[in-house]
Protein backbone atom coordinates (compact mmCIF):
# COMPACT_ATOMS: atom_id res chain seq x y z
CA UNK A 1 0.00 0.00 0.00
CA UNK A 2 0.98 3.77 -0.80
CA UNK A 3 2.51 5.74 1.91
CA UNK A 4 0.05 8.57 2.00
CA UNK A 5 1.71 10.60 4.70
CA UNK A 6 2.12 13.57 2.42
CA UNK A 7 -1.77 13.62 1.16
CA UNK A 8 -2.61 13.59 4.94
CA UNK A 9 -0.02 16.53 5.64
CA UNK A 10 -1.60 18.50 2.56
CA UNK A 11 -5.15 17.90 3.31
CA UNK A 12 -4.56 19.01 7.15
CA UNK A 13 -3.32 22.20 5.58
CA UNK A 14 -6.11 22.75 3.28
CA UNK A 15 -8.26 22.26 6.64
CA UNK A 16 -6.70 24.38 9.10
CA UNK A 17 -9.15 26.06 11.77
CA UNK A 18 -10.22 29.31 11.07
CA UNK A 19 -9.18 30.08 7.63
CA UNK A 20 -10.63 29.10 4.04
CA UNK A 21 -9.99 28.00 0.29
CA UNK A 22 -10.74 30.90 -1.96
CA UNK A 23 -12.29 29.44 -5.08
CA UNK A 24 -11.20 30.98 -8.22
CA UNK A 25 -11.82 28.79 -10.95
CA UNK A 26 -14.09 29.73 -13.25
CA UNK A 27 -13.82 29.03 -16.56
CA UNK A 28 -12.83 31.76 -18.97
CA UNK A 29 -16.85 31.60 -20.46
CA UNK A 30 -17.81 31.90 -16.48
CA UNK A 31 -15.37 34.81 -15.83
CA UNK A 32 -16.52 36.48 -19.15
CA UNK A 33 -19.83 36.84 -18.48
CA UNK A 34 -19.25 38.24 -15.03
CA UNK A 35 -16.28 40.65 -16.03
CA UNK A 36 -19.20 41.91 -18.48
CA UNK A 37 -21.46 42.49 -15.47
CA UNK A 38 -19.07 44.89 -14.42
CA UNK A 39 -18.23 46.69 -17.63
CA UNK A 40 -15.15 45.14 -18.32
CA UNK A 41 -13.93 44.10 -21.54
CA UNK A 42 -13.73 40.11 -21.72
CA UNK A 43 -10.14 39.50 -22.80
CA UNK A 44 -7.64 37.39 -21.53
CA UNK A 45 -5.33 40.37 -20.20
CA UNK A 46 -8.19 41.50 -18.16
CA UNK A 47 -8.63 38.00 -16.59
CA UNK A 48 -5.56 37.88 -15.67
CA UNK A 49 -5.54 41.47 -14.41
CA UNK A 50 -7.77 40.26 -12.22
CA UNK A 51 -6.52 37.10 -11.27
CA UNK A 52 -3.20 39.17 -10.19
CA UNK A 53 -5.26 41.50 -8.57
CA UNK A 54 -6.72 38.62 -6.40
CA UNK A 55 -3.55 36.10 -5.36
CA UNK A 56 -1.23 39.36 -4.81
CA UNK A 57 -3.29 40.64 -1.99
CA UNK A 58 -1.07 41.73 1.03
CA UNK A 59 -2.86 39.43 4.09
CA UNK A 60 -4.15 36.78 1.79
CA UNK A 61 -2.50 34.20 3.63
CA UNK A 62 -3.99 35.05 7.10
CA UNK A 63 -6.95 33.83 5.70
CA UNK A 64 -6.74 31.44 2.59
CA UNK A 65 -4.95 27.78 2.80
CA UNK A 66 -5.41 26.95 -0.86
CA UNK A 67 -6.76 28.62 -4.10
CA UNK A 68 -8.71 26.91 -6.62
CA UNK A 69 -7.64 27.49 -10.69
CA UNK A 70 -8.58 26.96 -13.99
CA UNK A 71 -6.11 25.34 -16.14
CA UNK A 72 -5.12 28.57 -17.75
CA UNK A 73 -4.38 30.46 -14.50
CA UNK A 74 -2.19 28.25 -12.94
CA UNK A 75 0.14 28.56 -16.08
CA UNK A 76 -0.20 32.23 -16.13
CA UNK A 77 1.91 34.92 -13.95
CA UNK A 78 2.44 38.35 -12.51
CA UNK A 79 3.32 41.71 -14.82
CA UNK A 80 6.56 40.44 -13.67
CA UNK A 81 6.37 37.42 -14.98
CA UNK A 82 6.39 35.25 -11.71
CA UNK A 83 3.38 32.40 -12.10
CA UNK A 84 0.44 32.79 -9.92
CA UNK A 85 1.31 29.41 -8.55
CA UNK A 86 4.93 30.71 -7.40
CA UNK A 87 3.20 33.93 -5.23
CA UNK A 88 0.68 31.45 -3.55
CA UNK A 89 3.35 29.32 -2.87
CA UNK A 90 5.64 31.90 -1.47
CA UNK A 91 2.82 33.44 1.03
CA UNK A 92 2.23 29.37 2.36
CA UNK A 93 -0.78 28.95 0.05
CA UNK A 94 -1.12 25.89 -1.94
CA UNK A 95 -2.61 25.64 -5.26
CA UNK A 96 -5.44 23.63 -6.10
CA UNK A 97 -6.24 22.50 -9.68
CA UNK A 98 -9.46 21.98 -10.98
CA UNK A 99 -9.42 19.23 -13.87
CA UNK A 100 -13.25 18.22 -15.24
CA UNK A 101 -13.67 19.33 -18.51
CA UNK A 102 -17.34 20.50 -17.47
CA UNK A 103 -20.62 18.85 -18.20
CA UNK A 104 -22.25 17.42 -20.91
CA UNK A 105 -26.24 16.09 -21.36
CA UNK A 106 -26.43 12.79 -20.13
CA UNK A 107 -27.95 10.38 -23.50
CA UNK A 108 -31.51 9.74 -22.23
CA UNK A 109 -31.94 11.51 -19.51
CA UNK A 110 -33.64 14.68 -20.39
CA UNK A 111 -32.35 17.86 -18.15
CA UNK A 112 -29.25 15.65 -16.84
CA UNK A 113 -25.42 16.03 -17.42
CA UNK A 114 -22.73 14.42 -16.62
CA UNK A 115 -19.12 15.64 -15.69
CA UNK A 116 -16.17 14.44 -18.15
CA UNK A 117 -12.18 14.97 -18.10
CA UNK A 118 -10.98 11.34 -17.39
CA UNK A 119 -9.33 10.94 -20.87
CA UNK A 120 -5.90 11.63 -20.11
CA UNK A 121 -5.96 12.46 -16.90
CA UNK A 122 -3.02 10.92 -14.70
CA UNK A 123 -0.80 12.29 -17.33
CA UNK A 124 -2.40 15.87 -16.77
CA UNK A 125 -2.35 15.40 -12.91
CA UNK A 126 1.30 14.64 -12.71
CA UNK A 127 1.97 17.70 -14.90
CA UNK A 128 -0.07 19.55 -12.38
CA UNK A 129 1.90 18.59 -9.38
CA UNK A 130 4.92 19.67 -11.00
CA UNK A 131 3.51 22.95 -11.74
CA UNK A 132 2.65 23.42 -8.18
CA UNK A 133 -0.30 21.85 -7.25
CA UNK A 134 -1.02 19.94 -3.98
CA UNK A 135 -5.25 19.67 -4.69
CA UNK A 136 -7.34 19.07 -7.59
CA UNK A 137 -11.67 19.40 -8.15
CA UNK A 138 -13.79 17.77 -10.03
CA UNK A 139 -17.27 18.80 -9.85
CA UNK A 140 -20.62 17.07 -10.62
CA UNK A 141 -23.53 18.74 -10.92
CA UNK A 142 -27.23 17.47 -9.24
CA UNK A 143 -30.35 18.85 -10.42
CA UNK A 144 -33.70 18.65 -7.94
CA UNK A 145 -36.53 18.43 -10.24
CA UNK A 146 -40.01 16.55 -10.89
CA UNK A 147 -38.31 13.15 -12.00
CA UNK A 148 -34.78 14.22 -11.07
CA UNK A 149 -32.03 13.16 -10.38
CA UNK A 150 -31.78 9.40 -11.43
CA UNK A 151 -29.79 7.18 -9.53
CA UNK A 152 -28.33 6.30 -13.07
CA UNK A 153 -27.30 9.82 -13.16
CA UNK A 154 -25.78 10.14 -9.61
CA UNK A 155 -24.04 6.54 -9.86
CA UNK A 156 -22.33 7.43 -13.21
CA UNK A 157 -21.02 10.57 -12.11
CA UNK A 158 -19.87 9.51 -8.37
CA UNK A 159 -17.86 6.71 -10.52
CA UNK A 160 -16.32 9.61 -12.40
CA UNK A 161 -15.46 11.16 -9.25
CA UNK A 162 -14.13 7.78 -7.65
CA UNK A 163 -12.20 7.69 -10.57
CA UNK A 164 -10.78 10.92 -10.46
CA UNK A 165 -9.77 10.69 -7.24
CA UNK A 166 -8.06 7.68 -6.72
CA UNK A 167 -6.06 8.72 -10.67
CA UNK A 168 -5.35 12.50 -7.99
CA UNK A 169 -3.75 9.81 -5.12
CA UNK A 170 -1.86 8.37 -7.17
CA UNK A 171 0.05 11.75 -8.56
CA UNK A 172 0.01 12.81 -4.73
CA UNK A 173 -2.65 15.37 -4.85
CA UNK A 174 -5.28 16.01 -2.17
CA UNK A 175 -8.80 14.92 -4.37
CA UNK A 176 -11.52 17.47 -3.94
CA UNK A 177 -14.59 15.93 -4.83
CA UNK A 178 -17.80 18.19 -5.57
CA UNK A 179 -21.09 17.04 -6.13
CA UNK A 180 -23.18 20.07 -5.95
CA UNK A 181 -26.71 19.57 -5.51
CA UNK A 182 -28.13 22.63 -7.21
CA UNK A 183 -29.91 25.34 -5.33
CA UNK A 184 -31.61 26.54 -8.34
CA UNK A 185 -35.42 24.69 -7.93
CA UNK A 186 -38.67 25.16 -6.44
CA UNK A 187 -37.94 22.71 -3.65
CA UNK A 188 -38.21 22.32 -0.05
CA UNK A 189 -36.03 21.61 2.62
CA UNK A 190 -36.80 18.39 2.86
CA UNK A 191 -36.62 17.29 -0.54
CA UNK A 192 -33.08 18.68 -0.51
CA UNK A 193 -32.21 16.57 2.63
CA UNK A 194 -33.51 13.56 0.61
CA UNK A 195 -31.88 14.40 -2.17
CA UNK A 196 -28.16 15.54 -0.94
CA UNK A 197 -27.98 12.23 1.49
CA UNK A 198 -28.70 9.77 -1.21
CA UNK A 199 -26.35 11.49 -3.92
CA UNK A 200 -23.17 11.55 -0.87
CA UNK A 201 -24.24 7.47 0.16
CA UNK A 202 -23.63 6.63 -3.18
CA UNK A 203 -20.56 8.86 -3.90
CA UNK A 204 -18.93 7.07 -0.73
CA UNK A 205 -20.18 3.84 -2.20
CA UNK A 206 -18.16 4.58 -5.37
CA UNK A 207 -15.12 5.87 -3.80
CA UNK A 208 -15.45 2.37 -1.46
CA UNK A 209 -15.19 0.39 -4.52
CA UNK A 210 -12.37 2.42 -5.83
CA UNK A 211 -9.99 1.90 -2.73
CA UNK A 212 -9.91 5.49 -2.17
CA UNK A 213 -7.88 6.35 0.89
CA UNK A 214 -10.50 8.68 2.50
CA UNK A 215 -8.29 10.42 5.05
CA UNK A 216 -6.89 11.55 1.96
CA UNK A 217 -9.47 13.39 0.55
CA UNK A 218 -11.83 16.29 1.08
CA UNK A 219 -15.65 16.85 0.12
CA UNK A 220 -17.15 20.14 -1.31
CA UNK A 221 -20.31 20.10 -0.57
CA UNK A 222 -23.46 22.16 -0.93
CA UNK A 223 -25.52 22.99 2.17
CA UNK A 224 -28.56 21.95 2.50
CA UNK A 225 -31.32 24.57 1.74
CA UNK A 226 -35.13 25.17 -0.14
CA UNK A 227 -34.55 25.89 -3.66
CA UNK A 228 -33.75 29.49 -4.87
CA UNK A 229 -37.93 29.63 -5.92
CA UNK A 230 -39.35 28.25 -3.03
CA UNK A 231 -41.40 30.62 -1.45
CA UNK A 232 -40.27 29.84 1.95
CA UNK A 233 -36.44 30.58 1.97
CA UNK A 234 -34.62 28.55 5.26
CA UNK A 235 -33.24 30.24 8.32
CA UNK A 236 -29.64 29.79 8.81
CA UNK A 237 -30.28 27.31 11.64
CA UNK A 238 -32.80 24.96 10.13
CA UNK A 239 -30.22 24.84 7.41
CA UNK A 240 -27.31 24.30 9.83
CA UNK A 241 -29.16 20.69 11.46
CA UNK A 242 -30.22 19.92 8.22
CA UNK A 243 -26.95 19.91 6.48
CA UNK A 244 -25.08 18.18 9.53
CA UNK A 245 -27.47 15.77 10.25
CA UNK A 246 -27.32 14.82 6.45
CA UNK A 247 -23.57 14.66 6.60
CA UNK A 248 -23.81 12.34 9.95
CA UNK A 249 -26.18 10.13 7.76
CA UNK A 250 -24.06 9.93 4.53
CA UNK A 251 -20.24 10.15 5.51
CA UNK A 252 -17.98 8.38 6.60
CA UNK A 253 -16.07 9.54 9.96
CA UNK A 254 -12.72 9.24 8.05
CA UNK A 255 -13.33 11.81 5.59
CA UNK A 256 -10.51 14.48 5.99
CA UNK A 257 -12.50 17.53 5.77
CA UNK A 258 -15.32 19.14 4.49
CA UNK A 259 -15.49 22.78 2.50
CA UNK A 260 -19.22 24.28 1.74
CA UNK A 261 -19.53 25.64 -1.76
CA UNK A 262 -21.74 28.79 -1.73
CA UNK A 263 -23.42 28.03 -4.82
CA UNK A 264 -25.70 30.75 -5.81
CA UNK A 265 -26.24 31.97 -2.43
CA UNK A 266 -25.72 36.05 -2.21
CA UNK A 267 -22.82 36.46 0.35
CA UNK A 268 -24.46 37.73 3.49
CA UNK A 269 -26.53 34.95 2.76
CA UNK A 270 -22.99 32.25 2.68
CA UNK A 271 -21.83 33.52 5.63
CA UNK A 272 -24.84 33.21 7.78
CA UNK A 273 -25.56 29.75 6.70
CA UNK A 274 -21.70 28.63 7.40
CA UNK A 275 -21.93 30.50 10.86
CA UNK A 276 -25.12 28.56 11.66
CA UNK A 277 -23.36 25.15 10.86
CA UNK A 278 -19.78 26.04 12.92
CA UNK A 279 -22.28 26.66 15.57
CA UNK A 280 -23.06 22.88 15.55
CA UNK A 281 -19.05 21.62 14.04
CA UNK A 282 -18.33 21.06 18.00
CA UNK A 283 -21.60 18.66 18.77
CA UNK A 284 -20.33 14.67 18.32
CA UNK A 285 -19.07 15.78 14.33
CA UNK A 286 -15.77 14.35 13.47
CA UNK A 287 -14.96 16.36 10.95
CA UNK A 288 -13.21 19.84 10.09
CA UNK A 289 -15.88 21.82 8.07
CA UNK A 290 -14.21 25.06 6.28
CA UNK A 291 -15.22 27.60 3.03
CA UNK A 292 -14.12 27.41 -0.28
CA UNK A 293 -16.54 29.97 -1.88
CA UNK A 294 -16.07 32.07 -5.36
CA UNK A 295 -19.54 34.21 -5.90
CA UNK A 296 -19.31 34.19 -1.92
CA UNK A 297 -15.87 36.26 -1.64
CA UNK A 298 -15.60 37.65 -5.50
CA UNK A 299 -19.05 39.09 -6.30
CA UNK A 300 -18.03 42.14 -3.61
CA UNK A 301 -14.02 42.40 -5.15
CA UNK A 302 -15.48 42.64 -8.96
CA UNK A 303 -17.93 45.48 -7.53
CA UNK A 304 -15.07 47.59 -6.28
CA UNK A 305 -12.89 46.89 -9.35
CA UNK A 306 -15.01 47.17 -12.09
CA UNK A 307 -11.17 46.91 -14.14
CA UNK A 308 -10.02 49.80 -13.22
CA UNK A 309 -6.63 49.98 -11.66
CA UNK A 310 -6.90 53.11 -9.31
CA UNK A 311 -9.85 50.90 -7.32
CA UNK A 312 -7.36 47.80 -7.06
CA UNK A 313 -6.50 48.84 -3.20
CA UNK A 314 -10.38 49.19 -2.80
CA UNK A 315 -10.70 45.89 -4.03
CA UNK A 316 -8.31 43.75 -2.72
CA UNK A 317 -9.87 45.63 1.09
CA UNK A 318 -13.40 43.68 -0.06
CA UNK A 319 -11.64 40.65 -0.13
CA UNK A 320 -10.06 40.64 2.64
CA UNK A 321 -13.26 42.23 4.07
CA UNK A 322 -15.07 39.01 3.07
CA UNK A 323 -13.20 36.74 3.98
CA UNK A 324 -12.42 37.81 7.50
CA UNK A 325 -16.16 37.65 8.10
CA UNK A 326 -16.20 34.13 6.83
CA UNK A 327 -13.52 33.07 9.32
CA UNK A 328 -15.41 34.92 11.98
CA UNK A 329 -17.79 32.60 10.75
CA UNK A 330 -16.08 29.39 11.04
CA UNK A 331 -15.46 30.35 14.64
CA UNK A 332 -19.58 30.46 15.00
CA UNK A 333 -18.72 34.32 15.81
CA UNK A 334 -20.19 36.10 12.70
CA UNK A 335 -22.89 38.27 13.40
CA UNK A 336 -25.34 40.25 10.54
CA UNK A 337 -24.06 43.60 12.01
CA UNK A 338 -20.54 43.38 10.87
CA UNK A 339 -21.51 43.81 7.10
CA UNK A 340 -21.96 47.36 7.78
Amino acid sequence: MNDNTKLYESVSHFMAKEKGILAADQSPRTINRQLAGIGVPEEAEMRRKYRQLLFTTTGLDQYVTGVIMHDGTIRNHTDDGVSFADVLISKGILPIIKVDKGTHPHVNFPGEVLTEGLDGLPARMREYYDLGARGAKWRAVITIGEEMPTIENVRTDSVSLARYAAICQEAGVVPMVEPEVLYSGSHDLERAERVTTEALSILFEALDEQRVDLKGLILKSSMVLAGSENSVQTAPHDVAESTVRTFKNSVPDEVGGIVFLSGGQTPEQATANLNAIAALENEDVPWEFAFSFSRGLEEPVQKAWRGKDENLILAQDELLNRLKLNCLADKGMYKNEMES
